[in-house]
């Protein structure tokens, strides 16, 4: 059984179709990459798997569990976890207190514990700091734990929200535009980070407008233009499908 179905999500912004009737599954422990021109309602079909959008039709499988239509809040309980286009880390915090954030939702750490059990507070929190410290310490961020989230590289700012994602032990990690505003070697470290987690039982999607990412860290690529699937298949059939290179390049008008 996919880890998630998506049968025929469509959402609507007044009369502009945004998605139109998209079905897509993704397997556990694969990576998807999610391609199309700009306004190709990649984002927009995201946001309504991920609670940000509500669909207007269409029904969204996660662990064989219907959440369509869920809050953000509970999609990320039920575990999905995800990134955003624009970068949203925050800046005045450490990096150690950023990706604590992201572990919130999966400690079990009430209030009134403090006070009425103590020692098993203190346990919860010492759990989730350790967890913490090793995934900065995975992606080399440990030795900046105690410095502000601004003060890090645009690169480590990208890597830093991955792993306040991660931090939530998602079961699908969805990944918008982790590469944008990267250069080459940051690129190339990220996506073999991408690929590290996957072989470490990670499913993953992504979006990526860079080509040279999406091709190297896919097991399956879904093309998407004017709202809808247009094509689906391997890096190498996606690559050599004529007609996904005359959407890229505009030399054609798809129906």
């Amino acid at each position: 059984m996919p880890i998630l179905d998506t049968k025929d999500v469509t959402k609507q912004f007044g009369g502009l179709v945004a998605v139109n009737q998209v079905s897509m599954t993704v397997n556990k422990n694969e990576i998807v990459g999610i391609i199309g021109p700009n306004g190709a309602g990649k984002t927009s079909f995201i946001n309504a798997l991920t609670g940000i959008y509500k669909p207007s039709g269409g029904q969204i499988f996660f662990q064989g569990k219907d959440i369509t239509g869920f809050p953000a809040y509970k999609i990320a309980k039920q575990g999905i976890a995800r990134t955003f286009q624009n970068l949203r880390v925050f800046s005045n915090i450490s990096v150690l207190e950023n990706v604590l954030i992201g572990a919130h939702c999966r400690i079990d750490n009430p209030f009134h514990h403090i006070f009425l059990r103590p020692l098993r507070s203190k346990k919860i929190e010492r759990q989730a700091y350790a967890k913490v410290i090793a995934l900065l310490k995975n992606v080399g961020l440990e030795e900046k734990k105690e410095s502000l989230a601004k003060n890090l590289s645009y690169g480590e700012q990208r890597t830093l929200e991955i792993c306040r994602a991660l931090a939530s032990d998602p079961e699908l990690l969805i990944l918008d535009e982790p590469c944008a505003g990267m250069n080459s070697a940051e690129m190339d470290t990220l996506a073999d980070f991408v690929k590290k987690l996957r072989d470490e039982g990670q499913t993953i999607v992504v979006i990526e407008h860079n080509m040279c990412f999406i091709m190297a860290v896919s097991d399956r690529i879904i093309v998407m233009t004017e709202g809808a699937k247009f094509r689906e298949g391997t890096p190498a059939e996606i690559r050599n499908d004529l007609e996904v290179q005359k959407v890229y390049l505009g030399e054609q008008e798809v129906e």
